[in-house]
């Protein structure tokens, strides 16, 4: 159904019965409760993030690599989902940052990984700084894309010098 099918059958409810209905998808959907949480201040940003951030560092798990599933599909789900709830600006942005952050910390302290591994880990990187930059929080977040550009320096396939021409490009 379109939007504009959705507009024309919804305008025909009344506004006890949209009431409902909302209150039915709040009710069953965990994005919904986020969205509202989010969009009439009862919920705290920061719960959320940490909560997504928890998806990704489970898939780049630092602390224990063998219980990591190190797939970028479930860590990107993740921050699909957290944009889905209408975040801040900065909050998206750090959860964005989260994931190559986590991949390059792993990599740099549990050694080499496959191409493939470092071509999302990058990829990812320059998505989180082309957000930063198109919504001015660069310099809000230069210590950690730093840090990346730390973590990916002994790392093989052309990772570092991908990680820290994306770096210089966007902190110039």
């Amino acid at each position: 159904m379109s939007k504009s099918a959705l507009k024309k059958e919804l305008s025909k409810l009344t506004k006890e019965v949209l009431i409902q209905q909302i209150l039915d998808l709040y009710e069953k959907n965990t994005y919904v409760k986020e969205f509202y949480g989010i969009y009439f201040n009862s919920t705290n940003e920061n719960e959320l993030i940490k909560k997504y951030k928890k998806v990704i560092r489970n898939e780049f798990n630092v602390e224990n690599p063998m219980r990591s599933g190190e797939k970028f599909s479930v860590a990107k789900k993740a921050i699909s989902e957290f944009k889905s709830i209408n975040p801040s600006s900065m909050g998206l942005a750090d959860v964005m940052l989260y994931l190559p952050e986590s991949a390059c910390q792993l990599t740099a302290l549990y050694g080499d990984y496959s191409r493939s591994f470092y071509n999302s880990a990058a990829r990812n990187y320059q998505i989180a700084l082309v957000f930063m930059s198109k919504h001015d929080l660069l310099d809000h977040f230069q210590e950690r894309a730093l840090q990346c550009v730390k973590w990916s320096s002994p790392c093989g396939y052309g990772f570092a010098d991908d990680i820290e021409q994306l770096y210089n490009e966007f902190y110039s």
